[in-house]
């Protein structure tokens, strides 16, 4: 099986995943002739150089805006402009899909409906073309599978459209929830939303240790000199040894009995556990000592979140006391692909196991806005999607 494993020690953004996959052997002239179908020329070009960081030489990639220009679009803008180019039909897929798990994580943030979040970074031309570019570069290497170290997230802070913010960005905490990362390599931003997105969508397996023979490297050089390399590190490689059955990572579980909370209080500590990004939050009704009537509340978070959500239990419930169980949770891989129907695109999302589509089911929130648009009951959209699926 050949692979690509990206060694993310500094990061990544779509700008050097670019730079990186031209350094591994895509043909600039390739890449560009393939963007030109979104029909965007007028809106940017590409300039690509060698460049270096502490000594390692690799590619550097720059998407040239043209002058003036200032796009702010929305994802149904962006699903327009790639559904209706002349891209092959996987390329598209993987490039919604990308765009995707990023308008999710911004909408999240900013606690808007997917649809209504309008872009800045995420909806800029620059984007459009990392993103898109990453798609292109995948279909046009012909590998397997993709494999990745942990991803190093930096630290500090940094300015954007809305001020000065944390490293890692909100939304960059958002897409990775659940995935291997380091923090605090450098004092700035290493790995960018939309470098996370990349990343979330099209890797089959993180780890650190990985046993295969490379072939090839590329670096895809970054634009700022930091402390350490500024570097993409990408491999082609061929696997010594496949990973060992279904996809697992290291979790842990976290419960409190609590007795002195009202439904609706309850209730609250749940959205909140979930807005920040647990994997899972559920209660289970208990007797307590004394006969009393009480609630156990689970949550699910990756080991390197245990803290924060430990804290954000004692904040947000009555707990004087949490209890802390080490675990493994084995997921199901994840695809999505789009699906026209009389009604509008939808997104399906399919579980993979051992190669094969196990089962698949349309997004509920694409469902719902259908719905809201159309003012029909959920069960007239979920009926359409079955007559568009069986065509």
């Amino acid at each position: 099986m050949n692979i690509l494993y990206y060694d993310c020690f500094s990061g990544i953004s779509g700008d050097m995943n670019l730079a990186a996959m031209i350094a591994l052997g895509v043909e600039p002239h390739s890449l560009t002739k393939a963007l030109s179908r979104l029909g965007l020329d007028d809106e940017f070009s590409l300039e690509i150089i060698n460049d270096s960081r502490k000594g390692i030489h690799g590619t550097r990639v720059e998407v040239i805006l043209k002058e003036h220009l200032h796009k702010h679009r929305n994802l149904e803008d962006i699903e327009t402009i790639i559904a209706t180019s002349s891209l092959k039909e996987s390329i598209k897929a993987t490039s919604l899909a990308i765009f995707r798990c990023l308008a999710e994580a911004e909408a999240t943030v900013h606690d808007k409906d997917v649809y209504e979040v309008h872009f800045h970074e995420v909806g800029a031309t620059d984007a459009i073309v990392d993103i898109v570019g990453a798609a292109i570069c995948f279909d046009l290497l012909k590998i397997d599978a993709v494999w990745c170290s942990s991803i190093e997230l930096g630290g500090g802070f940094v300015t954007c459209s809305h001020g000065t913010i944390p490293v890692p960005a909100p939304a960059t905490v958002e897409i990775l929830h659940g995935h291997p990362t380091t923090h605090g390599a450098v004092k700035k931003e290493t790995t960018t939303p939309t470098g996370a997105a990349i990343l979330v969508t099209l890797v089959d397996h993180f780890t650190d240790t990985p046993a295969m023979i490379v072939e090839k490297t590329g670096y895809g050089i970054g634009h700022r000199n930091t402390d350490i390399p500024n570097v993409l590190r990408v491999h082609l490689a061929s696997v010594v040894e496949e990973p060992m059955g279904l996809k697992t990572i290291p979790a842990r579980l976290l419960q409190c009995n609590i007795d002195d909370m009202t439904g609706e209080m309850l209730g609250a500590a749940l959205d909140q556990l979930m807005d920040d990004g647990a994997m899972d939050v559920h209660f289970t009704p208990i007797i307590m000592k004394k006969s009393r009537p009480a609630t156990t509340l689970s949550v699910l978070c990756g080991i390197e979140d245990e803290e924060k959500f430990k804290r954000l239990l004692f904040t947000h419930t009555t707990t004087l006391g949490i209890k802390s169980i080490p675990l493994d949770k084995t997921e199901l891989n994840i695809s999505f692909e789009k699906l026209e129907t009389p009604l509008g695109t939808v997104t399906i999302k399919n579980a993979h196991l051992d190669g094969q589509v196990l089962r698949s089911k349309p997004e509920f929130e694409d469902c719902r806005t259908l719905a809201h648009k159309y003012n029909i009951p959920l069960s007239d959209v979920y009926l359409a999607i079955n007559k568009a699926r069986s065509k």
